[in-house]
């Protein structure tokens, strides 16, 4: 205040929500976003059609590629989608989960906020209830040998079921643990080694693991031989071309020979490049760039195989299973660059298959499918099937799934908070509330009835059976570690974790400051500020859905 006048300091266009409208407004962006993936948890979850401005169609129940794909333009909602997107890349599966935890946290914290109970409680007792929980977990979990196949496949195959791959998920799990097991060297997984191909027109029962490596290129030449066993392999990340000058080169002839000269002078070049090849002792030639095509009538006459323009990963990979080296200038290399391997060539799918030395752990998997999108989701799918497995070998500890971990979790949390003094004990006891959702949520897409699985669930783990869950298909409780239902415990961790990050520091906002108008759909007469159901404040979530 200045004599009695308001100071104004933001532009007249500058909105501002302070205080419990701030945090009204930000939990309900936050809440629409979780809700949005909440119907493709588990099993029997519903997929999403996600088209774009530019017409592609994604058809997944993928949480993180449904909320990257989304039209999102709203920075608490933005807050939320950190949460699919850390946990994808931390834990490899589990992304729906955490964010549908995480807008159950803000949904009960809500409920505390009406209570008058101050955010900075709030926030405490999450923190404490997001520990205490992630070492009731490691409690709970079970270890599990990196040599258990058994157990190893009902890892892949709970992550698989409910997408794409569930209709093969026995086949594929079998590729997965083998290729995982193929890249594990002295307890550690290096998934650098492992490359993912896929092809249309078969069905996904006809993919394969190969022991090497999978390019899909034609020989540059039709009489070059399709097959080479115990081949001499050369990489090259050079161009068989006429070498060009670096200015602009003008030539004056004035006599028909000067020009045939200058041809002679062309070929030999190409000539000399491929003389080199032919002295290394190389069979086969796989080059980065281009060939020329007098180059590759000289290299098919030597009776060399050559494919030019492979991608630079395929020719990192490549590297690794054939012990080559990649050569840069054909003036300068020898016979120790090469590399040592067999190429044949599927004359169905026209691809090549490269398999290395005895001693080389790189593998590709070839997924198969009947149509583009089938096959999309179908990689989707096995991506986080090998990434959980990947993490099961690392971190060596499993839990019951079908909501088993969380009702046991949120039972013993009730306990703990018997501990925790003050109104934190609120926030631990609406945290364990929380982890419910998950039971909740996997019968309500099932068309079960949430408050009668819960309640029975409740009475199970009350009874001493902390491996109890929800077996989706059949409506019973059972005891799903038995049953196959098997996940990571590090995949828990992480969700609890990120989910109890995220929603704590959106509580923490108690002032939101825009440049331009915080309610761009006036139409909205919903869901607080903005509008819920199309997230309204700082450009909404246009055309999410």
């Amino acid at each position: 205040m200045q004599q009695g006048q308001p100071m104004i300091v933001m532009s007249e266009e500058s909105q501002r929500v302070k205080d419990r409208d701030a945090q009204e407004y930000n939990i309900q962006a936050a809440r629409a976003v979780a809700e949005a993936v909440r119907s493709t948890l588990g099993p029997k979850g519903m997929d999403k059609m996600l088209v774009d401005s530019m017409g592609d169609v994604t058809i997944t129940n993928d949480g993180v590629t449904i909320l990257k794909e989304m039209d999102i333009d709203n920075p608490t909602a933005e807050m939320i989608i950190e949460v699919a997107e850390t946990q994808e890349d931390e834990a490899g599966d589990g992304t729906t989960t955490a964010v549908a935890i995480a807008g159950e946290l803000l949904k009960n914290a809500e409920d505390l906020l009406e209570q008058d109970i101050h955010p900075s409680a709030i926030i405490k007792g999450f923190h404490l209830a997001s520990k205490q929980a992630r070492e009731e977990v490691d409690d709970i979990a079970e270890n599990v040998d990196a040599d258990d196949e058994e157990l190893l496949r009902k890892v892949a195959e709970t992550s698989m079921t409910g997408k794409g791959a569930e209709l093969d998920k026995e086949h594929l799990a079998e590729l997965i643990v083998e290729a995982v097991q193929s890249v594990t060297v002295e307890g550690q997984v290096d998934m650098e080694y492992l490359k993912i191909e896929t092809q249309t027109g078969q069905p996904a029962s006809a993919s394969e693991l190969l022991k090497g490596a999978v390019i899909d290129k034609d020989p540059v030449h039709d009489d070059m031989p399709k097959s080479v066993d115990d081949a001499k392999i050369l990489l090259l990340n050079e161009a068989i071309e006429v070498e060009e000058a670096n200015v602009d080169t003008e030539v004056n002839v004035t006599d028909p020979s000067q020009l045939q000269q200058f041809l002679d002078q062309e070929e030999k070049q190409l000539k000399d490049k491929v003389q080199s090849i032919v002295d290394s002792g190389a069979d086969v030639v796989f080059c980065q760039k281009g060939i020329d095509d007098l180059a590759q009538h000289y290299l098919a006459k030597e009776g060399i195989l050559a494919v030019r323009r492979v991608k630079k990963s395929d020719v990192r990979f490549l590297r690794e299973i054939l012990g080559a080296s990649v050569v840069s200038d054909l003036d300068d290399f020898d016979a120790s660059d090469l590399g040592a391997g067999s190429i044949s060539r599927d004359a169905e799918d026209e691809l090549f298959y490269v398999e290395g030395a005895e001693n080389a752990h790189g593998v590709t998997l070839t997924l198969r499918g009947s149509t583009d999108h089938v096959v999309d989701e179908l990689e989707r799918g096995v991506t986080d099937a090998l990434d959980v497995v990947a993490q099961t070998v690392s971190d060596g500890r499993v839990v019951a799934g079908g909501g088993a971990i969380e009702v046991e979790v949120a039972s013993r949390l009730r306990d703990y908070a018997d501990s925790v003094e003050g109104r934190e004990q609120l926030a631990v006891e609406a945290f364990a509330d929380s982890l419910e959702l998950v039971p909740r949520v996997l019968a309500e897409n099932a068309g079960l009835d949430s408050i009668d699985i819960l309640v029975n669930l409740r009475s199970e783990h009350e009874s001493g059976n902390k491996r109890a869950g929800l077996n989706v298909f059949s409506g019973q409780i059972e005891d799903t570690f038995d049953a196959g239902v098997v996940e990571p415990a590090h995949s828990k961790e992480q969700a609890y974790t990120s989910a109890t990050e995220a929603a704590n520091l959106v509580l923490k906002i108690d002032d939101i400051i825009s440049a331009g108008d915080l309610s761009t759909d006036k139409g909205d007469d919903e869901g607080g500020p903005g509008g819920a159901g199309g997230m309204g404040g700082m450009g909404g979530m246009g055309g999410a859905m």
